[in-house]
């Protein structure tokens, strides 16, 4: 079986814990887009992970993961985190493969990334990890794969500063790098977890343009990373958080900005810890938005979500959500293109009483309490998309599912 696990918002949503909370059942763990510009927080018994590139299967020792091509690698990064992985009493030799076909990050793409973006009218907020800039070289066909570093004509046409700083990864590489068509072919049969990277709603095209990220983060970018074909994908599952978080610049419509709002916004970022992985940056904070959220499950072929954060509303009086979105003063029930359109939406809020019991103390869904179902069942019939897993807490067994991941 082949199981995609995708952000269904602006990233953040706790895709890495979920990926970890799957790979049990896998053979194999495929990250598919992204570059270090991503973060996975896992948290296993007394030790505490952050991922940037490898893919969250990696933290079970009989697991083998690959980085498809469809992810931009900086080897510098890779081998940090190889050796920050190893140090916690991981042994990943053997078990990390890389696409021959992924594209490589230099130096010279972070320090061009940053001066894009200090030219920019209206800033993106780019991680400055050279990322756009590489998938950029990739579109023009001036880029270099990991399998180009042995095209003794390639190699020689770099410039000597990037030679040199590649060379050290050669020998290193040398032993992981996979064909990948070939590499998903011989493991046709086999348990596959395809591991998204940001969210839906950072996709390229799919996205709030060009408040983005450059690669693709919905489920179709899972068969172009990970060299299958999209038939070959039986199941996409994606992750989202009980409110919105939002790392950079651009639109957020539900976003919590002033008064009440903010104070909520504020005990909600404490609570769930919301701080870039990556950046150290602290998160902007919305209310759940339902109308970007049945978008997501719609250009994704959503089976199902996973639903994260619940728990931090445990002990509220109320509870809100976007159901519709005010741009003057025309009710919108669809997500708009347009940024203009976007940063002038009111979001139009339905209010739910909170509940008794607590959904952090549940194991199953029936030890959610008789409110928050009520608020699930609503989130269900609104975005068409059953909800059929939980994350109630950052570890392993604070994690259920409803129904079945690994079953078509």
């Amino acid at each position: 079986m082949k199981l995609v696990v995708i952000g269904a918002q602006w990233g953040d949503e706790g895709k890495g814990k979920m990926v970890d909370y799957l790979a049990e059942d896998a053979d194999l763990v495929v990250r598919f887009s992204g570059g270090a510009n991503a973060g996975h927080t896992i948290k296993v018994e007394n030790r505490t992970f952050a991922l940037h590139l490898v893919p969250a299967g990696i933290i079970y020792p009989e697991k083998k993961v690959a980085l498809g091509n469809g992810m931009v690698i900086d080897p510098e990064s890779l081998f940090k985190e190889l050796g920050e992985i190893a140090s916690q009493g991981i042994s990943w030799e053997g078990r990390v493969f890389v696409s021959d076909r992924a594209h490589l990050v230099l130096p010279s793409y972070k320090e061009e990334d940053m001066s894009m973006e200090s030219k920019r009218i209206r800033p993106i907020g780019t991680t400055g990890r050279g990322i756009g800039v590489t998938y950029a070289n990739k579109a023009h066909r001036d880029g270099i794969r990991v399998g180009d570093l042995w095209d003794p004509v390639i190699w020689e046409g770099l410039k000597e500063e990037d030679r040199s700083w590649l060379a050290p990864f050669k020998d290193k590489l040398a032993g992981m790098i996979v064909n990948m068509a070939a590499f998903m072919m011989e493991n046709r049969d086999k348990d596959i977890l395809l591991e998204g990277a940001q969210g839906a709603l950072l996709d390229l095209d799919h996205g709030t343009y060009p408040f983005v990220s450059s690669g693709m983060s919905t489920s179709c970018g899972a068969a172009q990373g990970a060299s299958i074909g999209p038939r070959y994908i039986d199941k996409c599952l994606g992750v989202f958080k009980a409110y919105q978080t939002r790392v950079g610049n651009g639109p957020m419509p539900t976003e919590m900005l002033e008064g009440a709002d903010l104070e909520l916004g504020n005990t909600l970022r404490e609570l769930g810890h919301e701080y870039g992985v990556t950046t150290g940056r602290p998160r902007r904070i919305g209310y759940l938005d339902l109308v970007a959220l049945r978008y997501a499950g719609w250009v994704n072929s959503l089976d199902g979500f996973i639903l994260s954060h619940l728990n931090l509303y445990d002990g509220f009086e109320t509870i809100k959500i976007c159901t519709a979105y005010e741009i003057d003063g025309e009710i919108v029930e669809e997500f708009p293109a347009s940024i203009d359109r976007m940063e002038r939406i009111k979001p139009v809020l339905k209010e739910f009483p909170g509940w008794e019991g607590k959904v952090g103390d549940a194991r199953s869904w029936d030890q959610i309490p008789a409110g928050a179902k009520d608020v699930i069942r609503f989130i269900e019939e609104f975005t068409m998309v059953p909800v059929a897993g939980y994350s109630v807490g950052p570890l392993r067994d604070e994690t259920f599912m409803k129904d079945p991941a690994w079953a078509k």
